[in-house]
C-alpha cells in the first residue's frame, strides 16, 4: 500500500515515514502544500497523511481542491491547533480522519489501517481467503492454521492482491502501489515476487491472467 505524507517539519514526516515503512508501507513525501497537492493529483495513493499548516499552500486548500477535481483517497489529516473549529473545516473539506499534534505513532498507525480497510470496504483487520488469512496488524500470514514466513516486499504485494481478491490486478496498478517514485517500472521484480509467493503459498493461488495482470483466487463455494 502506497501513503503520500504532506508534512513540511521533515522530523515529523521522517518518524512517521519510518513506522509506515516498518509495516509495510510505500511512502512518498511533500514538504509544502504545492507539492503534496501535485502527487496527490498524479499518483495513485491509498491513503494521505496531510498536515493543515503547511507553506505555499495550506492543507485545508489541498484537500478541497483534490475532492472539487475528484479524487477520493482517504486522507487523515494532522494539525497542531486545538480548536474545534480547526477539525470541523478539515472534515468539512473531505477529511475522512484527524489527529492532533503532538500524537502517539501507534495511534496514527491504527488509523492508517483503518482508512485502507474502510476504502476496499472490510470492517476486519484479518483477511480471510478459502484457508489462507492475512493479519493486516500484525502482518503476518497462515496457511491451513499454518504460519507463512515472507519477506516485507512478499507481504506488501499478497495483502494488495488480498485486498482486492477476485478481481484482476494490472502489473501496472501493483507497481503503482507498492513501490516509490524511484522503482524502475521495467524490472522484472514482480515476477520474481508472485514466483516465491506461489513456492510459499501453491500454485493454486494466484493467477496469471494474459495481458490483465494477476487474481488472488477465491474458493468455490460449495453447494448443497
Amino acid at each position: 500500500m502506497r501513503v503520500l505524507i504532506v508534512e513540511d517539519n521533515i522530523e515529523i514526516a521522517r518518524q512517521i515515514q519510518a513506522v509506515l515503512l516498518e509495516h509495510s508501507y510505500v511512502v512518498d513525501l511533500a514538504q509544502d502544500g504545492r507539492e503534496g497537492k501535485f502527487l496527490g493529483e498524479s499518483e495513485p495513493y491509498d491513503a494521505v497523511i496531510l498536515d493543515l499548516g503547511l507553506p505555499q499552500l495550506d492543507g485545508l486548500s489541498v484537500l478541497r481542491q483534490w475532492r472539487q477535481d475528484g479524487h477520493t483517497m482517504p486522507v487523515l489529516i494532522l494539525t497542531a491547533r486545538d480548536a474545534w473549529t480547526d477539525k470541523v473545516d478539515g472534515l468539512n473539506a473531505g477529511a475522512d480522519d484527524y489527529l492532533v499534534k503532538p500524537f502517539v505513532m501507534a495511534e496514527l498507525l491504527a488509523r492508517i489501517n483503518a482508512l485502507v480497510r474502510r476504502t476496499q470496504g472490510r470492517a476486519s483487520a484479518t483477511i480471510v481467503v478459502g484457508d489462507m488469512q492475512l493479519d493486516t496488524v500484525t502482518q503476518s500470514v497462515s496457511l491451513a492454521g499454518s504460519p507463512v514466513r515472507l519477506t516485507a516486499m512478499e507481504y506488501g504485494l499478497l495483502a494488495y492482491l488480498a485486498h482486492h481478491a477476485g478481481r484482476p490486478v494490472s502489473k501496472t496498478e501493483l507497481t503503482e502501489h507498492l513501490y516509490d517514485q524511484d522503482f524502475d517500472r521495467d524490472s522484472n521484480t514482480l515476477e520474481v515476487l508472485v514466483a516465491r509467493l506461489r513456492k510459499k503459498l501453491g500454485d493454486d493461488k494466484i493467477e496469471t491472467l494474459r495481458g490483465q495482470g494477476y487474481r488472488l483466487v477465491l474458493p468455490i463455494p460449495n453447494v448443497a
